[in-house]
């Protein structure tokens, strides 16, 4: 067949249907081959209990949120409850190893009461009073969800209290008795990318449909809000929408409606704690005087802003190995932290009558990784910290800035990690850029099976964390994990997202395809024993490796996928990532996209590694259609090409532990087969049958 070049020449549309009977019927022909080839008998099986044994442990440690009343409430899921329970207790209870929980609503339980397949989303805690919530619940794992008042006082639904149906809403309280909604209102109340055009004040006991409009969008935006903080003292009310995925229009409103711009850049990010506003820039600002550049974090009083005042205190200014990761406010104090070559730093800011004082966060531990969990900035000055490595299990600490350190929970280790290290690299790209990648394995097993993966987009950045399916279904098995730090994520910044957007895309890819040169030249292993694997942008990027560096891999995985840059905007919501990549249909951007969309570049006469293609048919964020079309393509022209489509599961391709099991284990099976020759190396013995934290497993994919 010929190349494809535009949507008329795609004779596969008819894959995008979601439910129809003949793209049904395609599935499940594809699903039942390749549950027949990688599947079935002890081996398998084995694996899969290994796996659950990670995901399931019931030691594992139950990470927190705090919402404002001390208590501390989790989010839970083991082999008794796969849809989970939400859950609470005291300070004194959860440091005990068996703290006694107060279970809130269990999800298993409703779902068998109701005959929903519900998935946990979200939940919004009235604040102050801390006695009403509103909870998402989502079918099998989407992103659109039904929202349902709850009383955390009786544990349960309230009768006639605010409810909506399933759609891809945002919700937010203003009072006991009005919220502010954004949801599927009707005939032109959406955007193109699908999410809500208006925001509505709603008072409880009225219709739905008599919600006052307080703030209203354009079709072509990504979406609107609005958002109320109760601050007491500092009240105050916000409305704005996004032009696109990095740009937004933000005001101020007033009792009587008015609104007051908020005139920081339309792409940086900013925020309010108290009297301050923070702005985290995006792209060099001049103002008042002086030009911040792009990643610089600025501090200022917010009337004294809005009055016209631009005195403006830099709190972080990045440098060339150097940036700003996030920032969390305690109540009298500021949380940074900062990547350095993509190691973790943490600082504490606090504001004075002659400025900022700054000083390191104390009693960090040496971990590869640290990062803030949660804090109080309503009441207290406490945090919250975990700190984790790629062999280093998690410590999960509780701390009061200027006060004392103690740790709360340790995380067992799941896999015998003697003999293994974990290395920084620096690869060099093809403009001579400086890569930098984790490897992690035995130093002393050269040209082993390899699993290299990367993500690079939407300035996102990969950080070292202990997971214990990858140590237990990989690492321990004499495998070697690495994790590229491409362009196109937020790593080094700003910049290092800038230098691979749009037209620039190509960069990230020329990125992990020199990292891959690299593990290669430096012996840890061979093109044949080199797998990658990705998802959602990062899988993506699996397509582009496929098709445009076929011989540096032996297998590719992609979760999850965006492939046919031609229709991607059509599809879902797409239409708000045209920031990141480009309008297809423009015809200058066309000319870029269209060099790399691995749908539309497909040979026959090219040789290609082994790919799995696992997606969901509940994804709706990324369609199918991507991973469906692509593997038709794949298959019309001989290649070797397995898919797999999960039923549910939303973006993250599975909606509870039974389906991330059978995932990882099919996954770790083809990479197994395709790199080693092999169905998988022999189980190794494991440290404990105890696991790991909640973030612990296979990532769920952007």
């Amino acid at each position: 067949m010929a190349r494809l070049t535009d949507e008329g020449d795609d004779p596969y549309l008819w894959l995008e249907d979601l439910d129809g009977p003949d793209a049904a019927g395609w599935v499940r022909d594809r699903n039942a081959e390749t549950v027949a080839a990688l599947t079935g008998g002890e081996a398998f099986a084995g694996l899969q209990t290994e796996i659950r044994q990670v995901l399931d442990a019931e030691d594992r440690i139950p990470y927190p949120g705090w919402r404002g009343d001390q208590l501390y409430y989790n989010f839970w899921t083991d082999a008794t409850h796969p849809r989970g329970m939400w859950r609470r207790t005291t300070l004194d209870q959860y440091r005990r190893a068996e703290p006694e929980w107060d279970v809130l609503l269990d999800v298993d339980a409703l779902a068998a009461e109701e005959g929903e397949n519900w998935v946990w989303q979200e939940v919004t805690v009235l604040r102050p009073g801390y006695e009403r919530c509103l909870i998402s619940l989502s079918r099998g794992g989407a992103d659109a969800v039904v929202v349902r008042e709850f009383d955390l006082g009786r544990r349960a639904f309230v009768e006639d209290g605010f409810t909506l149906p399933e759609a891809k809403s945002d919700v937010c309280w203003i009072d006991a008795d009005h919220i502010y909604v954004g949801t599927d209102f009707g005939p032109r109340s959406l955007t193109s990318s699908g999410y809500p055009r208006l925001a509505k004040r709603w008072r409880r006991g009225t219709a739905l449909s008599a919600a006052e409009v307080v703030y209203e969008g354009q079709a072509d935006d990504i979406g609107v809000y609005a958002s109320h903080d109760p601050t007491p003292g500092f009240e105050r009310d916000f409305v704005g929408r996004g032009l696109d995925f990095y740009r937004t229009e933000n005001y101020l409103l007033t009792d009587a409606g008015e609104r007051t711009r908020i005139a920081v850049p339309e792409d940086a990010q900013w925020d309010v704690h108290r009297e301050w506003l923070l702005i985290r820039l995006r792209s060099p600002w001049t103002v008042g005087g002086a030009t911040h550049p792009a990643g610089a974090l600025l501090a200022t009083r917010f009337d004294a802003f809005l009055a016209g005042g631009r005195e403006l205190a830099v709190l972080f200014r990045p440098d060339d190995r150097t940036a700003l990761s996030y920032h969390f406010w305690t109540r009298n104090h500021l949380i940074l932290t900062t990547l350095a070559d993509v190691k973790s730093r943490l600082e504490v800011l606090t504001p004075g009558e002659t400025g900022w004082r700054r000083k390191p966060l104390a009693d960090v531990q040496e971990f590869e990784h640290s990062r803030i969990v949660v804090t109080d900035p309503d009441h207290s000055d406490a945090y919250l910290l975990a700190s984790e490595g790629f062999l280093q299990p998690a410590t999960l600490r509780l701390g009061q800035v200027g006060g004392a350190v103690e740790t709360l929970k340790r995380e067992p280790a799941f896999f015998d990690a003697d003999g293994l290290v974990v290395r920084q690299c620096f690869a060099t790209s093809a403009d001579g850029t400086r890569v930098p990648y984790f490897v992690v394995g035995d130093p002393g097993a050269p040209g082993g099976p390899t699993l290299l993966t990367g993500y690079g987009g939407y300035e996102i950045s990969l950080t070292p964390d202990y997971d214990g399916v990858i140590g237990r279904g990989w690492l321990a098995r004499g495998g070697t994990y690495v994790v590229a730090n491409i362009r196109g994520g937020g790593e080094y910044g700003p910049e290092w997202h800038r230098a691979a957007m749009r037209e620039n895309r190509p960069r990230a890819y020329e990125d992990f395809a020199a990292v891959a040169a690299e593990l290669v030249a430096r012996g840890i292993t061979t093109p044949a024993r080199l797998g990658i694997e990705g998802g959602s942008n990062g899988g993506l990027l699996m397509g582009v490796m496929l098709t445009r560096y076929p011989s540096l891999f032996g297998a590719v995985i992609a979760h999850v996928p965006v492939l046919d840059m031609r229709r991607y905007h059509r599809l879902l919501a797409g239409a708000s990532w045209m920031a990141e990549y480009g309008d297809p249909d423009r015809e200058v951007d066309w000319a870029f996209l269209r060099e790399y969309s691995p749908y539309h570049n497909v040979r026959g006469d090219r040789p290609y590694p082994p790919v799995l293609f696992i997606t969901s048919t509940r994804d709706d964020r990324v369609h199918p259609g991507h991973a469906r079309k692509m593997a038709a393509r794949l298959r019309e022209h001989g290649h070797d090409v397995s898919y797999y489509e999960n039923v549910e599961g939303g973006h993250g391709a599975a909606a509870n532990n039974e389906q991330h099991v059978f995932i990882s284990a099919l996954t770790l099976e083809f990479l197994w087969r395709k790199l080693a020759g092999q169905p998988h190396a022999p189980l190794p013995r494991q440290v404990s049958t105890g696991a790991t934290g909640e973030r612990t497993g296979r990532r769920i994919w952007r």
